[in-house]
Parts: structure tokens; C-alpha cells; sequence
């Protein structure tokens, strides 16, 4: 497989696109206006605890107070054991209003909901997470060779300290890695949660201790890998900064690393403008001829699978099973392209027989696995619809390129200039029963005008009867279809 990585930085915005056999498979974006604060490390002061919901709200300065499960809250009575025991006690116990806390974000606030903390800080390198209050060495699942599993956790054990009590987390990125590249990553981690840790102690409550690295570094840290081809980036500060970047921790990743200098935009050149405006919209096309309906909603994502115009070459049954097959490895990639997360409803086209739904179920977990963030996909319901679940740590493309339409708020629909008429009519009939007035004009969007001086021209005539009152009408240039005035005159 050829993967790319192309990034497009400026001042106010940086972007990362994964392009794999020339697809475009996800999306990475940060703006200078708004950072996402997953691995932001604070000082917070607990403002309220809640023994209810087993949960404390922080105060990390944000506009939002952060929320903090009784689960997420390392107790200290438990250090020494490195077991930590179910939280049945009240959280109470653990915090109390006022106390001063260090905390880091594991989601960014999503719509109304503020950021979620943990106090189980976590620190990544190129091969290692370090957990500070953590115990032991675990290994990334997607290593599956179980002799270099082996191999990992027995050099990062013999790299620990004497009575150390941290624990580590071998990443993906570290197969086939030299003992002396984890000694490294190791001994840069601890370093960096002792200036962490001291500079917490300094730091005034509702204040940010440290910050993860910039978009353009993460990709380098999180995303590159051997089956990298290229990284290009456009931007020629960014690019020494990677270079940097790559010379320190990952210096075989250095001569795949390009400074991308030609007059047409990186993105244009390679499809992802067009492929990043094709993931705002509802529909997504097959090539066979099918296609998808995704709708985002609080609650849930759900998607649609449809034949449209796909009439295969057999019968209707193997026709139905070629379009869930290619709506499989499309709908996952396109959870990955539009960073879907949450609840999750696929209705695929109802198939008569077990082994084409068995095998459709196969396909998209195989696409699934591709994902390096969490999926499950938990049971087929009664009513044949695919649950499943991805995780959801940041916000979906769509959030964090659109916001509800100021004309439907949101609904996807807007009343009919029918239906506008209609009220148009009652509210003439109401105020002119309660106030006392010459005449009346209403003021409306221009179809709404339209309509009244054509369809219901007679009906209009009437209303003039039988309140009396002559009526005018004004066309509102700003007005959407939905507003409209009724002026007493």
C-alpha cells in the first residue's frame, strides 16, 4: 500500500491529509483560533462535585467548566499497591470544591459539553507513552507477533529504574525498533514529566502547564510509519521544524520528508479540496451506482445504503450483495474521512441469505481495522441494522467546518411559502380583531409576495372583506422564506 501524508500550514490554520493508493482516507485540522486541547495538561481548581453522577466540574479556564468521572481520578491512598480498586466509594472522598488538581484532557469539548479529564497523565514519544501514575508495560494490540511483543516489553522493562514507579505503553511505531531507541525515548519522557510536574506546582489554577506539540509535529510522531512513501508539506517554516523534529527522534523518517514549493496549491494538485467539500454532503456515490445517506445528529450517526441506479447482472439478491459490499469498505472510510464517532446506525439493503450478511459484516470489519481509533461493532438488531460504535475524541469534519444553517436552525427544512401565506392569513385575521387601524401591510420575502399576488390573490381579496381593511404588501430583501411582518397602519 502507498501511503502519503500531505500537509497544508500557514499562520492561521494547518491541515494534514492521508492519502493512501491515492485516496484520500482522513483529515487532520487545526486553527490557530481554536487548538484542540486533547493532551493539554492543566491546573485546575474544582468548582463543583457532584456525589450524584459520581463526577467533579473543573475549572481548566475555559468557557466551559471540564467534567471529571470518579473513575478518571487517581487516588493516592492506592500508589504504593499499584492496584487501583473500583470506585464505589462517594467521590467526595477523592476531591473536594475548592482543591487545586492536575488534570489532562482526554476529549475536546464537544457541542455543549465542556473537555473530559483525567488526572492519569499520559506523555507520548515516537515509541512510548509514559503513564506517571501508571504500573507496568503494555503493548500497542497491532503489534501481533507475539516473540517481538515479547521482545518490547522485556527492553523497556530492563530500561526501568530501580523502585520506579511509572508504567509504559509501547506504541505501534516501536516494532522492529533497537532496545537503545526505547532507553532514549524513555529517559526524554521522564525528564519531560519532572519539568512538567514542577512547573504544575508553579502554575495558577485555570492556567494550561503544557501543551501537545503543533498539528505538523503530531502527524510526524502518530502517523509515520515504513509504509509512509513521502511527507509533504508546503509551509518552509513548518518544514525545517519537521526536519528538526525527525533528525531528533526518527532519523530514518528524515529523507521522506519534502518541502512542496510548485505554484498549484498541495491539496488542489492532489483531489483534496474536492474530496473534503464531497465529505460536508449527505450523499456519497458508489461506483456501482449505489450510494450512502450519512446524517449526523446528537445522538447518533446514521447511515443509509441504497442501490439507486446499480441493477446488476444476475438476479436482485446478488445485486443487493455487491452494493453492501462496496457500501462497507466506503462507509469506513468515510468514518474515517469525516471523523465520526459515537453511536453509530448502518441500515444496509435487507439480503435473504446469512452468508452474504455474514460476509458484508466481514468486509467492513476487515475495512475497519484499518481505523486507529477504536470501533466496535456490538450486534445486527432485530430489525437487521448494524450497531456500532466509534470513539469519539474530537469533533467531526462537519463541526469543525460548518455550523447549522441560521435559516432552519439546524432542522434541514424550512416551512413551504404555502404554509407562510397560511399564517400570513391569521395573523391578519387576528390583529385586525384585537387592534383598531387604518390598514395593514405585511412585509415578507419576495416569493411569499409573489404567491400572495398570484395564487392567493382571491383569497387575499376576501381577507380584505372581511376585516375591513385594505391590505398592502411590501417585499423584505433580508427576509428569508419564514419571516415576515403584519404592520397595523
Amino acid at each position: 500500500m502507498s501511503t502519503d501524508i500531505l500537509i497544508n500550514a500557514s499562520t492561521h490554520e494547518a491541515r494534514a491529509a492521508v492519502v493512501e493508493n491515492g485516496v484520500l482516507q482522513e483529515v487532520f485540522l487545526e486553527r490557530a483560533s481554536r487548538r484542540g486541547l486533547i493532551s493539554n495538561i492543566y491546573k485546575g481548581r474544582v468548582s463543583r462535585v457532584l456525589p450524584g453522577m459520581q463526577a467533579a466540574f473543573i475549572d481548566i479556564g475555559m468557557e466551559r467548566t471540564a467534567f471529571l468521572h470518579a473513575s478518571d481520578i487517581f487516588d493516592p491512598r492506592h500508589a504504593d499497591t499499584g492496584i487501583e480498586p473500583p470506585h464505589t466509594e462517594n467521590i467526595r472522598t477523592l476531591v473536594a470544591e475548592g482543591n487545586e488538581i492536575l488534570v489532562q484532557v482526554v476529549k475536546d469539548p464537544l457541542g455543549t459539553k465542556g473537555a473530559r479529564l483525567t488526572t492519569y497523565i499520559t506523555l507520548p514519544s515516537r515509541y512510548l507513552v509514559y503513564m506517571p501514575k501508571g504500573r507496568g508495560v503494555g503493548v500497542s494490540a497491532r503489534i501481533e507477533k507475539e516473540a517481538e511483543r515479547e521482545r518490547l516489553r522485556a527492553a523497556v522493562e530492563a530500561g526501568a529504574l530501580p523502585q520506579e514507579n511509572a508504567g509504559f505503553i509501547v506504541r505501534t511505531a516501536a516494532e522492529d525498533s533497537a532496545a537503545e531507541a526505547l532507553r532514549a525515548d524513555m529517559i526524554y519522557l521522564r525528564k519531560l514529566w519532572e519539568f512538567v510536574r514542577q512547573k504544575g506546582l508553579r502554575t495558577q489554577p485555570g492556567n494550561l502547564v503544557h501543551a501537545d506539540l503543533p498539528l505538523h509535529l503530531r502527524v510526524l510522531r502518530d502517523l509515520m510509519h515504513p509504509d509512509v512513501d513521502k511527507v509533504l508539506i508546503d509551509q518552509p517554516g513548518a518544514h525545517r521544524e519537521m526536519q528538526e523534529f525527525a533528525a531528533t527522534f526518527m532519523p530514518e523518517a528524515l529523507p521522506r520528508i519534502d518541502f512542496y514549493s510548485e505554484p498549484r496549491p498541495l491539496f488542489e494538485l492532489h483531489h483534496v479540496e474536492e474530496e473534503i467539500q464531497k465529505a460536508l454532503e449527505r450523499k456519497v456515490t458508489l461506483k456501482s451506482g449505489g450510494h450512502l445517506i450519512i446524517d449526523q445528529t446528537e445522538a447518533m450517526t446514521t447511515i443509509d445504503v441504497n442501490t439507486g441506479a446499480f441493477v446488476g447482472h444476475r438476479n436482485l439478491e446478488e445485486t443487493i450483495f455487491r452494493t453492501n459490499l462496496e457500501a462497507a469498505v466506503t462507509i469506513a472510510r468515510q468514518l474515517r474521512l469525516r471523523n465520526l464517532g459515537g453511536i453509530i446506525i448502518i441500515d444496509f439493503i435487507d439480503m435473504e441469505e446469512p452468508e452474504h450478511r455474514r460476509q458484508v459484516i466481514q468486509a467492513l470489519e476487515r475495512a475497519l481495522n484499518e481505523d486507529h481509533v477504536k470501533t466496535n461493532i456490538s450486534s445486527v438488531s432485530p430489525l437487521g441494522l448494524v450497531e456500532m460504535t466509534r470513539k469519539r475524541t474530537r469533533e467531526s469534519l462537519e463541526h469543525l467546518l460548518c455550523h447549522s444553517c441560521p435559516t432552519c436552525e439546524g432542522r434541514g427544512f424550512v416551512k413551504t411559502v404555502e404554509t407562510v401565506c397560511y399564517e400570513i392569513f391569521r395573523e391578519i385575521v387576528r390583529q385586525a380583531r384585537q387592534f383598531e387601524c387604518q390598514q395593514l401591510m405585511v412585509l415578507a420575502h419576495q416569493d411569499v409576495i409573489e404567491r400572495l399576488l398570484d395564487e392567493e390573490s382571491s383569497a387575499l381579496g376576501e381577507l380584505e372583506l372581511v376585516t375591513g381593511k385594505p391590505i398592502r404588501l411590501q417585499t423584505e430583501a433580508l427576509y428569508t422564506v419564514a419571516q415576515y411582518d403584519v404592520v397595523l397602519m
